[in-house]
């Protein structure tokens, strides 16, 4: 798989995502026989909201395969404060780089950037919109955890505004999979991609909407929980509406399969107590450290002269 940009998982078939994914086990396995494959060559990080774990893991996933990076730091301490757009910006740092990371806040800027320049270019978050390779490494853990065809998996929390579970639903489209989304009724799943997704599923009913967890934790392989994003919310009354109104703790997994596995994107507040965390159903600091051999092979694919493929 060779792909000039990875902006949205919509457009990532199973064969590209079974790519990333067997390329990763494979690092996983032995990352120093990688540790030198792209010596001299430097990604571009250009993170326009605040970031842990994708921004840290994306410079791991560079220096492990011998390359570096060049950050472009905080917004205020750059040239967007001046005035500069955000296409000047791509193009002046592509004049550094081998391939850019962008995180954004307004939903489409990856697509918009990614126009402006012939290096990869990796959307790492836009707004609400999508989160393509976060999509890979809950892929990867989903597989290491549980497979990914006859799939039961439950999405619970903020569907509206979470990027995350936005792109994870499309690719999961890809496999023999359930999904049962969970939320209040104000942050259901945005109408646009419940239909994208029964069309990507040619009319089979894979998709189930809920507003209790109650209703189907018995029958999950996978419980994906995303916090509520309070700085998603135009309205600060209406994110109080909802503000820890789902929270699972041990009392909730008695209702589980002993074979559940939950999930967590992370950062979490308050919708995972940490007495789960000690359980066997906790894979989500598991799921945040897969983030390394993830993205180091997804940039071993996109920086490898012999990758092979087509755009996005």
């Amino acid at each position: 798989m060779r792909h000039d940009h990875v902006i949205t998982s919509k457009h990532l078939s199973r064969a590209d995502v079974e790519t990333v994914l067997d390329r990763a086990a494979e690092i996983a396995a032995d990352p120093s026989a990688v540790a030198d494959r792209h010596a001299g060559a430097l990604l571009g990080l250009l993170f326009f909201e605040p970031s842990t774990r994708t921004k840290l893991s994306f410079e791991t996933a560079m220096k492990r395969l011998g390359g570096d990076v060049v950050d472009m730091g905080s917004v205020e301490s750059s040239s967007v404060t001046k005035g500069e757009t955000l296409a000047d910006t791509v193009r002046v740092i592509e004049g550094y780089t081998d391939a850019l990371v962008l995180r954004h806040p307004k939903e489409g800027a990856a697509t918009m950037a990614s126009e402006f320049v012939d290096v990869p270019l990796l959307n790492a978050g836009d707004g609400a919109g999508q989160h393509p390779t976060q999509t890979l490494l809950d892929l990867y853990t989903i597989r290491e955890n549980a497979g990914l065809d006859d799939l039961t998996i439950g999405i619970m929390g903020d569907l509206k505004y979470g990027r995350t579970v936005h792109s994870l639903a499309y690719a999961l489209s890809n496999f023999d999979t359930r999904q049962h989304f969970i939320s209040p009724e104000s942050l259901q799943l945005p109408r646009e991609v419940v239909y994208d997704l029964h069309q990507q599923q040619g009319g089979r009913t894979g998709i189930r909407e809920h507003q209790r967890l109650e209703a189907v934790l018995g029958d999950l392989d996978v419980l994906y929980v995303t916090r509520i994003q309070r700085e998603r919310f135009p309205d600060e009354s209406e994110y109080r509406k909802v503000a820890g109104e789902y929270q699972i703790d041990r009392e909730t997994l008695e209702a589980a399969s002993d074979d559940l596995t939950v999930m967590h994107p992370l950062p979490r507040v308050d919708e995972i107590a940490p007495e789960v965390d000690d359980t066997e159903y906790a894979a989500y600091f598991e799921q945040a450290h897969n983030g390394v051999p993830v993205r180091m092979a997804l940039l071993d694919l996109l920086l490898s002269e012999d990758g092979g493929g087509s755009d996005e």
